[in-house]
């Protein structure tokens, strides 16, 4: 008997079937259109597009004019690249319009597909973004699909890293760019540091297809993206540490493979904590549990984090005198990536390469919140049913999943479960050789480097030729990819996810023509080397499909059933034959983790002999229910994350909007104004209380605020003494003073100067706090969660700090906005000159004095401030750092070097009695290079 549910679902459908069916009658005006467009002139498919635009510049919605895009997209795919989309593909491409995830089998035409929503949300000249997750595919697609936008009239850019910025900025200002994510969100968080408009490369966030959206917006949204500057050397601690985990027993540590996580036991702190007095790095007396203690605590988690969960070829290779992390689900190298919070640094430690310091982050954006930016998102992948939910709640994204072009006739076997991983292994080895012998193309997925280069190890033992792809062979990717679908060929992949190449049943046509033409020496006619390979690639197929097609060899079940349907979906591609088949054994990670005891003692019982498999529906369905308490665990991290995340994200928004408004804006005479006045009333306010009697007013203590702030010194306490003065009467004389000093300023450097000053010195100004604030706030939220000890919510309190800390950021910018502005001076030619040469002479007895202290005390060589503008053209070799900065800012004493913000405050360097008039951030006129509140200003 049928339950309700399916019983519902016979009559009225799935939800899936009724969005396919909500969108047939489009896909039939689509096509009733097909011959109207096919009777055109190839210039009348960009007249057309130019008729479309202006309908939409009239106020005529996309979604009107939906047919009449999509057919002229069809009809310019079909001329430019011989490709006409199939009806599946313009339901996808409606789906994607709509601002959904387009689930699709590998080798149904997503990237062609894409072209119809793009072209369409083009038409309005705001500019498509279509996000690839490297940067190959980035530059293949747009290459390859800007034939068909050039066909219609439109300009098309990609964006990859290393890229000059102007030809970034063209590539923006394309109707259509390609890039990847990072190289985006990177973008966003560079534009959002520039000081000109003119700098800024974005134009606008309207609408983003992203193309492996599974990959993108859930595997990678864990890690946010961070630009950072070096911060201090701390290579001789990290070095000293690292001796010491390889000394630890089993019982000093308690290790959480599920959580990924390790700490010391009781035992492991006491070991420690004479080790650690023994080389000094402890002192006597002192215990691991003291405050004082924190940062070396902290050195200590993450080298016993490198020893124990992050392994060599699993999750990182050493290349070049590097950790190159390793992408779990792609099994690519991140090139660039490194892991934060000293972790990257005890892995160097670890595997003996130079260990790079430590890095401070001066802006960072997750993903989630880059991606939500957009006013329309969408994406595409083959799989993304099982993460529907986390798209939904996240991103607001439904997933559709859209009907093959051809029915799927491939086989997937039942799991076949093993004892041991020996006898596994035996098992696929012998399993490989029978398809290799039959001629059946076979490609074998793995889930470590490590894992990958055993199995070959295995497999040339017993002579059976392959290719092996994963990170140590990254260059090679798309010829091994190549070749993966001639009869017989034996490829080994360290997960096949996200890797935007098709494996084609006989080979790849275009890669076996370019290596024919590089191969011809007797320089034959390009047309007929085509038809050749063409006829040979077309034989190949034909061997392949009588062996069965495409057979997929898994030998483990990863943590995702995505990753897993990924690799499945490589089989079977339009219709082809084939058949995928999962190798697993009680030793696999997953299986050992998620309780294989009672499995083990079942089979023992059932007296299975060497060399026998289980296999049983039943087996599939436990092992899919574990993967889903994994998924969801991990959903809920990530959730978590985010919900942090949020709070950092909206204060990001705030000063981001604060800095454009600044920048688009010719005039901030007002803003500055208002942080003035605002200034002067909070300071009044500090020291002359509400309700306050006059003897318990701190009028000293606002006279050396007002000075220090303003450069005025304003007789406050001879003002308290007169009769009838009262709070409000002493804010406006100090209001009329400070505004008189700032008239006389623009009287003297001219409004037109003054209006530049204003502009610069408030963009720096917030640039430096919103630095300073973050790194506060990474402090706070790696300490908030132990407020849960106290059963006090974790971000709740991470929330309430977080808006004190922001609330103390504004008013820190307007102190020293208003401190800066009223201390600036503008110096003349000569007394530049003068403030160069003296600079140089500084520098050079400073360098005189460390070359006679090396010999006694070595110190690294100084790192040069990653925040600072570079120079608007490039300084000759000739030029010295102090004349060029000079030559950048011929007459603002505030935006020079540290010895001009001195000056122009007033203070004078020989007299170290001026010293207090110093910021609090600035740099110490003795010349240390450090910051006055870490040198001579520390309390």
């Amino acid at each position: 008997m049928l339950g309700i549910g399916t019983l519902a679902k016979k009559v009225f459908g799935t939800p899936n079937d009724r969005k396919i069916k909500s969108v047939r009658h489009l896909v039939q005006r689509i096509n009733a259109l097909e011959p109207e467009f096919q009777a055109l002139e190839d210039e009348g498919l960009i007249a057309k597009t130019g008729e479309l635009r202006e309908r939409v510049a009239n106020g005529e919605s996309l979604d009107a004019l939906l047919p009449e895009a999509f057919a002229n997209a069809r009809e310019a795919a079909r001329r430019a690249l011989g490709l006409r989309p199939f009806d599946v593909q313009l339901m996808g491409g409606i789906f994607l319009h709509q601002g959904n995830i387009s689930e699709m089998k590998t080798g149904e035409g997503k990237t062609l597909m894409a072209t119809l929503p793009v072209y369409l949300n083009a038409l309005t000249g705001r500019g498509v973004h279509v996000v690839t997750v490297n940067d190959y595919l980035a530059r293949r697609d747009a290459e390859w699909m800007s034939k068909v936008y050039h066909a219609l009239g439109m300009s098309v850019g990609v964006v990859v890293p290393g890229m000059p910025e102007t030809e970034k900025k063209t590539a923006y200002d394309a109707d259509v760019t390609y890039a990847t994510n990072n190289e985006l969100g990177f973008d966003y968080l560079r534009d959002n540091m520039k000081s000109d408009l003119a700098q800024v490369l974005q134009r606008d966030h309207y609408f983003a297809i992203v193309d492996e959206v599974d990959s993108i917006l859930i595997d990678e949204a864990r890690t946010p993206l961070i630009i950072s500057g070096p911060s201090q050397d701390r290579s001789d601690l990290y070095l000293a540490i690292d001796k010491l985990i390889p000394e630890l027993e089993a019982n000093h540590y308690e290790l959480d493979e599920k959580a990924r996580s390790t700490t010391l036991t009781e035992d492991g702190n006491e070991y420690l904590e004479g080790r650690l007095r023994e080389l000094k790095l402890l002192q006597e007396g002192a215990t691991l549990y003291d405050p004082e203690s924190t940062s070396l605590v902290h050195h200590v988690t993450q080298a016993l984090r490198a020893h124990v969960l992050f392994k060599k070829d699993k999750d990182y290779i050493v290349r070049d005198d590097e950790i190159m992390l390793i992408d779990e689900f792609t099994g690519r190298m991140m090139s660039g990536r490194r892991l934060s919070d000293g972790l990257h640094q005890a892995i160097e430690a670890k595997e003996g390469v130079s260990i790079r310091p430590e890095n401070v982050t001066l802006a960072s954006v997750t993903f989630q919140n880059y991606f939500r930016l957009y006013e329309k998102l969408a994406g595409m992948t083959g799989t993304a049913a099982t993460e529907a939910e986390e798209f939904f709640e996240i991103y607001k994204l439904g997933v559709v999943e859209v009907p093959t072009n051809r029915p799927v006739i491939r086989k997937d076997h039942d799991d076949q479960v093993y004892r041991t991983a020996r006898e596994k292994y035996e098992a696929i080895v012998a399993e490989i050789r029978r398809a290799h012998e039959a001629g059946q193309p076979i490609l074998v997925g793995t889930t470590s480097i490590e894992k990958s280069e055993m199995l070959s190890g295995l497999l040339r033992k017993d002579n059976i030729p392959h290719n092996v792809l994963n990170a140590r062979y990254h260059e090679q990717e798309a010829r091994i990819i190549a070749e993966a679908g001639v009869p017989g060929a034996v490829t080994i992949a360290t997960n096949m996810a996200g890797r935007g190449t098709d494996i084609q049943l006989g080979g790849n046509v275009e890669m076996h023509v370019i290596d024919a033409l590089e191969q011809d020496e007797r320089g034959a006619d390009p047309s007929a080397i085509r038809e050749t390979v063409e006829t040979e690639v077309a034989q190949r197929k034909d061997q392949a499909l009588g062996a069965g097609g495409l057979y997929v060899l898994a030998t483990e079940r990863h943590e995702s059933r995505r990753i897993d349907n990924q690799l499945r979906g490589r089989s079977g591609r339009q219709g082809d034959p084939g058949r995928t088949n999962f190798y697993l054994s009680l030793e696999d990670d997953l299986m050992r983790i998620f309780g294989s005891d009672r499995l083990d003692s079942m089979l023992g019982k059932l007296g299975m002999k060497e060399g026998e498999a289980i296999i049983h529906p039943w087996v599939n369905k436990a092992l899919e229910k574990a993967q889903g308490k994994v998924e969801a665990r991990n959903f809920d991290i990530r959730k978590n994350l985010l919900k942090f995340d949020d709070v950092m994200n909206d204060q990001r928004k705030a000063i981001f909007a604060q800095r454009r408004e600044i920048m688009e804006a010719s005039d901030v005479s007002e803003v500055v104004l208002d942080m003035r006045h605002q200034v002067i009333d909070d300071l009044v306010h500090e020291h002359i209380p509400p309700r306050a009697y006059a003897d318990q007013w701190e009028t000293e203590g606002l006279r050396t605020k007002i000075r220090e702030v303003f450069g005025i010194d304003a007789d406050i306490p001879a003002w308290a003494d007169e009769e009838g003065v009262d709070d409000e009467q002493i804010r406006e004389r100090l209001t009329r003073a400070v505004d008189d000093l700032m008239r006389e300023k623009l009287d003297r450097y001219g409004p037109e100067t003054m209006r530049q000053i204003e502009k610069q010195v408030l963009l720096q100004t917030i640039d430096q706090n919103w630095r300073e604030h973050l790194v506060t706030l990474e402090h706070l939220r790696s300490v908030v969660g132990f407020r849960g000890y106290a059963q006090r919510d974790p971000l709740n309190e991470y929330k309430s700090e977080a808006f004190q800390l922001f609330e103390g950021l504004l008013n820190r910018l307007r102190t020293e906005v208003s401190r800066m502005l009223a201390h600036v001076q503008i110096m003349t030619e000569a007394e530049q000159r003068a403030m160069v040469a003296e600079m140089q002479n500084r520098a050079q007895a400073a360098q005189g004095q460390r070359a006679e202290g090396a010999a006694t005390n070595p110190m690294p060589a100084p790192v040069p401030n990653p925040a600072s503008p570079p120079p608007a053209e490039p300084a000759s070799p000739a030029e010295s750092t102090a004349e060029a900065g000079a030559r950048r800012q011929p007459a603002l004493a505030v935006a020079g070097g540290a010895e001009a913000q001195t000056l122009a405050s007033g203070i004078d360097p020989e007299d170290e009695s001026t010293w207090h008039r110093s910021g609090r951030n600035d740099p110490c006129p003795c010349g240390s290079g450090k910051k006055y509140k870490h040198c001579h200003g520390r309390f």
